[in-house]
């Protein structure tokens, strides 16, 4: 019996494949993926291990799953659309599966002025709605928000002071 027509279960080896491929496909159709995202619903779907690493394979070798690209698209569209600082992207690569050295890769397009840039708008964003509280409750505030997003602290801290100081500054010029 050929090794793609041996039963596996109630299913052959080559139904497996072509379920595998399928599932694949259809996931990579909605959204790109990486490797251990598309390897995690295959064994959802209960294909064996080896059919798995197979297809999954192919799909690298053909160009459908590139972590690489993937990483990289992720961090600047999460940077840019959700105002996630280095240290939030680290997390959600590697919890995304993504290896880490790519990980690390991508998350260092992301300079420091990028990301200081970007915590200005943040904190520019929310400023005024924290300073209804006060100045003390505004800079728990503003740094909890840039924690959350995973701004460091050398980045947090003086774009909040600067912040700060700017609106008293401002509100000083009102007077």
């Amino acid at each position: 019996m050929p090794a793609d027509t041996a039963p596996v279960g109630s299913r052959t080896a080559r139904e497996l494949t072509i379920a595998a491929k399928a599932i694949c496909l259809r996931l990579l159709a909605v959204a790109p993926r990486p490797r251990a995202g598309l390897a995690q619903a295959l064994r959802r779907k209960e294909i064996p291990e080896e059919i798995a690493e197979s297809v999954l394979d192919r799909l690298t070798e053909v160009g459908l799953i590139d972590d690489v690209a993937y990483a990289n698209s992720y961090v600047r569209v999460k940077h840019r659309d959700r105002g996630l600082g280095r240290s939030a992207l680290r997390s959600e690569l590697r919890k995304l599966g993504v290896e880490p050295d790519v990980l690390a890769a991508a998350v260092e397009t992301v300079d420091s002025d990028a990301e200081r840039a970007r915590a200005r708008e943040l904190i520019g964003k929310r400023l005024d709605a924290a300073m209804a509280a006060g100045p003390i409750a505004a800079r728990r505030r503003l740094l909890g928000l840039l924690a959350r997003r995973g701004y460091s602290p050398e980045i947090a801290v003086p774009v909040v002071e600067s912040a700060l100081e700017g609106y008293s500054q401002a509100q000083d010029g009102w007077s």
